[in-house]
């Protein structure tokens, strides 16, 4: 299953360290369409364009002063992924929270990084989360898999889990589908992987496998979804690099 990903990522580990200024303009190239797909999935109605704008400093017309704390906040919280991966840190709910509380800095301060108190449905799925009671528990059992048992599967296998634990458990009343990608593009970073971009043009194929995953207990579509990211992420660099 992993195979041709991890051929890929042996030929880009031979091409690093990756020249600084190369390494630069790939990264703002995944950080804008990060932010601009992950915002968009959510309704988010800035273009890819205006979201470069945005993340220069630049107000747009007509859009709300949220679409713009989205995209700001997105940034953000990319940055304190990359902070955490840099310090080597370990999978914890402080963690979790922290970058739920940058999503909704400005947004929704009452809720920004606390687990919601009340219950609620995700629109579209026929997977129903757990009682808010229930929310405590089980993220500090996602963390713990995440610390060990978990350490044992592939990284890509154990990033895609772990999103779909964390949609599942949907902990927070907003920011959660923003959350959980960021988890995931945490792990991937985690073990050498560049982030990958979850296109908004393929949200209906993303919602169906995660769905999949939680009522049918089958995570196969899912991670195979997953795979296929990263490949695209790999090929962007060893085209870059090659």
């Amino acid at each position: 299953m992993f195979e041709q990903i991890n051929e890929k990522k042996e030929k880009l580990d031979s091409l690093r360290p990756i020249p600084k200024y190369t390494l630069k303009s790939l990264q703002e190239k995944l950080l804008l369409e990060w932010t601009y797909n992950t915002n968009a999935i959510e309704g988010n109605t800035l273009t890819l364009n205006e979201t470069k704008v945005v993340l220069e400093g630049i107000t747009i017309g007509g859009k709300t002063m949220r679409e713009h704390l989205e995209v700001i906040n997105h940034r953000d919280a990319v940055k304190y992924v990359e902070e955490i991966v840099q310090r080597g840190e370990p999978l914890s709910e402080w963690q979790i929270k922290n970058l739920h509380r940058l999503i909704l800095k400005g947004i929704d301060d009452d809720y920004a990084g606390v687990y919601r108190d009340q219950q609620v449905l995700i629109a579209g799925a026929n997977h129903v989360p757990p009682a808010h009671f229930l929310i405590k528990e089980q993220m500090e059992q996602c963390v713990e898999l995440a610390r060990g048992e978990a350490l044992d599967i592939h990284p890509v296998e154990r990033a895609a889990i772990l999103h779909r634990i964390v949609v599942g458990i949907h902990p927070f009343i907003d920011g959660n589908g923003r959350t959980s990608r960021l988890l995931l593009n945490l792990e991937l970073m985690k073990a050498g992987f560049p982030p990958i971009v979850i296109k908004v043009e393929n949200r209906l194929a993303y919602y169906e496998a995660l769905d999949k995953a939680h009522t049918a207990k089958n995570d196969d579509d899912f991670i195979q979804f997953v795979i296929k990211e990263v490949k695209n992420s790999l090929d962007l660099y060893l085209s870059v690099l090659s």
